[in-house]
């Protein structure tokens, strides 16, 4: 390194996974990596493979080309992260220097979708690492993740939210019970625990809800049946907090599902390349725009996340609920997420450098509060 010349913070792209999101988590990674600064950031990309194992890939792995995913080649050499090792991690395979350091993060940007990665697991991880890392830490995340015990402290704070009960596998709900505690025949199923529309499906009779629990418990052992708001506008909003807690929301964005998926389904957002429009900014009142803002701004609190969310909402006439919120929302090249923060003025690169910062700040407070 040249005299004067700073030192480019090392940063380790967590991406995969073991869940069902786990390409649209690669596809993720993919859009991150080309929106760090090469000139202030080396990245280190690590691929957590389907049987969870962590990989160091290659570091180009065609992102600059323009790819739509990073890959996790199966002979890629595996690494574990060290407890206590500030950011450390040490070769695992044995034709490696087994035990040896093998690299150090400053910083780590987890962008994992779903479970084990959203639910706070990876976070303890991290935690225990004692290494900054992008978003929210263990609580916020574990109680985002889980839509049932969010809607419940949402409820409970007096937030609107669609009526819903939970189930779990152990103890199943018939339609007939469901309708009579929701009041309508019209319901969506969904898991408890999971994201992008992954097991979500809608039932207006007694075989179709059989179908959809059978579909969501495929990826949970609890389920969620909410009441179905017909016509209901899918409207999001970014949510961003800056390294002094000062917390931003972003401009509002509509999803308008294609007809032939009714609404926004896995298959509507990554595999149908017409499967929905994104309108930005959405076109709500100045009086709506600020109440859906405050909203978004007031959930995150209430659930305990730091650093960035995404809060997605129904609006029907003046009627607004809140849907739910993602601690580590799809950053594709069609995700709203950074789409919004851009229209708001703020470029994906200056949204990573805020992310990273906020990390920074984040673990020099809890650090400080452990060393009292």
């Amino acid at each position: 390194m040249m005299a004067g010349e700073r030192r480019k913070i090392t940063v380790g792209l967590v991406f995969g996974g073991r869940s069902a999101e786990h390409e649209v988590s690669r596809a993720s990674a993919a859009n991150i990596l080309r929106a760090l600064n090469p000139d202030r950031y080396e990245v280190v990309l690590i691929g957590i493979a389907k049987d969870g194992r962590w990989r160091i890939c290659d570091a180009g792995n065609g992102a600059g080309s323009g790819t739509a995913a990073l890959a996790i080649p199966d002979n890629a050499p595996q690494i574990a992260l060290i407890p206590g090792g500030g950011g450390s991690c040490v070769w695992c395979d044995s034709d490696q220097p087994r035990g040896s350091a093998v690299t150090r993060f400053d910083v780590v940007f987890p962008i994992l979708h779903g479970p084990n990665g959203e639910d706070g697991t990876l976070q303890g991880a991290l935690e225990l690492a004692d290494v900054p890392f992008v978003g929210s830490a263990v609580t916020g995340s574990a109680i985002a993740m889980d839509k049932d015990v969010a809607k419940r402290l949402m409820r409970d704070a007096g937030l609107p939210v669609v009526p819903f009960i939970a189930a779990t596998s152990l103890s199943p709900i018939d339609y007939a019970a469901a309708v009579a505690a929701l009041g309508t025949s019209d319901l969506f199923v969904k898991p408890a625990n999971m994201g992008s529309s992954v097991g979500v499906s809608r039932a207006r009779s007694r075989e179709e809800f059989a179908a959809s629990c059978a579909l969501a418990f495929r990826y949970d052992h609890k389920i969620l049946v909410e009441q179905a708001v017909s016509e209901a506008r899918e409207i999001e909003c970014s949510v961003l907090e800056e390294p002094d807690g000062h917390i931003h929301a972003s401009q509002l964005g509509e999803i308008v599902p294609a007809s032939q998926h009714g609404f926004y389904s896995y298959q509507a957002k990554y595999i149908d390349a017409d499967g929905a429009a994104l309108l930005i900014p959405a076109a709500l009142s100045p009086q709506q725009a600020l109440r859906l803002q405050e909203l978004a701004v007031e959930v995150f609190r209430l659930l305990g996340c730091a650093g960035l969310a995404r809060i997605d909402f129904f609006v029907k006439d003046d009627d607004m609920f809140v849907n739910e919120l993602n601690t580590l929302p799809g950053f594709t090249s069609i995700s709203m997420y950074p789409k919004l923060w851009e229209a708001s003025g703020l470029s994906q690169t200056d949204l990573m450098d805020r992310l990273i910062a906020h990390a920074f700040a984040r673990h020099a407070r809890r650090r400080a509060l452990s060393s009292e």
